[in-house]
């Protein structure tokens, strides 16, 4: 498989000064460190930016291989040239959700008032508290606005949330295989995950040492979610009722190969997750409703500005069509762009990670007309300026570009350095 990007992980500290983030909870959080990871480069005036969230168990790294890694990043034959999210026309960045255990601050991290890991004093956090987050690390980029913000599962979710919280920044939104508020069905099996971690003795009310985490718990709640990314055409096709070529007339007895698959599946992610970051993140999702900081999912719609797609698969019933669908609906009748596709396919939820041939020309003609659309109204309206205009006032866009940037002379912002860390936007050399 070819790689089509370099990759590496950075780390950037925020909310250093102040009381912290603010949270959804009522706690506040800082400071707190942020991994994230660059695909492609930044235009000049760091316009080109599209934000690419993960899913529950997902990382920063989304694309290409570390050194030594033996596989690449989770959304790898997405991200790259002439893929879905077009490296040679966009810069794509991926960063770690709060709450997670892959480099940005979560349960497992050091809680610097003690020393030790926050464990379950971690706070309570919410997918609108990821995307602040989100947004506190793009302001520190220098990024003026997002091309677009997409996003598969947990990661739609992450998309749709911005498109209403920071309706001015975000210009296309693709949210895949997600819902704008989780239902019964899908509460009902992350509570299930939950208690099978907290009932394992060894999670300990969340405050066990690495390594001696709850690990029964946590592979049969990997066991479950898992179950649920599949679809019964996938597991027939996949397994069938293979097995033993005869029974073991064992209670204990792991004869079929999807209780193979399974307890595989489970027994890797014991290896790679923390269990209390499960608990965290599956409540986040739980908590989730697109409409709940506007009264209603129409009055959220309304407040939405972005182009819109709405990516979803026949055979995935952790979050059936219908649910964006409906959302379709409303975003419609608000007035909002939006595309929507049903894709039919039999590999269930997983298919947002594994049909990248097929909505790769999906993805990528829907980001590409945006911009093309842009660039010519900005050349329209460019060229009726300059009709009228002869220099720039005080206070015009140029002269307030010059101030973010932090210089009085507009056109340096690309050169310079974004985060006295090291932070800087753009491929290592």
């Amino acid at each position: 498989m070819r790689i089509a990007v370099r990759s590496f992980t950075r780390y950037t500290t925020l909310f250093e000064q102040g009381a912290g983030l603010a949270l959804d909870c009522g706690r506040t959080l800082g400071p707190l460190t942020v991994a994230w990871e660059q695909y492609g480069e930044p235009n000049r005036d760091r316009t080109n930016v599209v934000l690419v969230c993960h899913a529950l168990s997902g990382g920063a790294h989304a694309a290409g291989r570390h050194d030594g890694a033996s596989k690449p990043g989770w959304w790898d034959e997405f991200i790259g040239p002439g893929r879905a999210f077009d490296t040679s026309h966009f810069c794509v960045i991926c960063s770690n959700v709060l709450g997670s255990c892959y480099g940005t601050t979560g349960p497992a991290s050091d809680d610097p008032a003690t020393g030790r890991p926050f464990g379950p004093d971690f706070p309570v956090v919410t997918v609108w508290d990821m995307v602040r987050v989100q947004k506190a690390l793009l302001d520190r980029l220098g990024i003026p606005e997002l091309a677009g913000v997409a996003g598969g599962s947990m990661g739609g979710m992450q998309a749709l949330a911005w498109s209403v919280l920071y309706p001015d920044f975000v210009r296309a939104v693709v949210a895949i295989a997600t819902t704008d508020r989780h239902s019964p069905m899908q509460i009902a099996f992350n509570e299930v995950a939950r208690r099978a971690v907290m009932g394992d003795p060894a999670w300990q009310g969340g405050r066990y040492e690495a390594g001696r985490g709850p690990q029964a718990g946590l592979a049969v709640a990997r066991m479950i979610g898992h179950i649920t990314y599949l679809s019964d055409a996938r597991m027939e096709r996949k397994f069938g009722r293979r097995g033993a070529p005869a029974h073991a007339f064992a209670l204990d007895a792991t004869e079929f190969e999807i209780e193979r698959y399974l307890a595989h599946q489970g027994e890797s992610f014991v290896r790679r997750f923390d269990a209390n970051a499960l608990l965290f993140l599956s409540k986040a999702l739980d908590y989730f409703d697109l409409a709940e900081q506007h009264g209603s999912l129409e009055v959220a719609a309304q407040a939405a500005r972005a182009r819109f797609l709405l990516l979803t698969f026949t055979s995935d019933w952790l979050y059936p069509a219908a649910q964006l669908e409906r959302l379709e609906r409303v975003l419609t009748a608000a007035g909002r762009r939006v595309e929507y596709r049903c894709l039919t396919s039999t590999e269930g939820h997983d298919a947002f990670l594994l049909e990248h041939e097929r909505q790769a020309p999906i993805i990528r003609g829907f980001l590409l007309d945006g911009e093309r659309s842009l660039h010519a109204h900005r050349e329209v309206a460019g060229e009726r300026a300059d009709e009228q205009v002869v220099a720039a006032p005080r206070g015009s866009l140029e002269g307030d570009l010059g101030r973010l940037a932090g210089t009085d002379q507009p056109g340096e912002r690309e050169q310079l350095p974004l985060d006295r860390r090291g932070d800087e936007l753009g491929v290592p050399r």
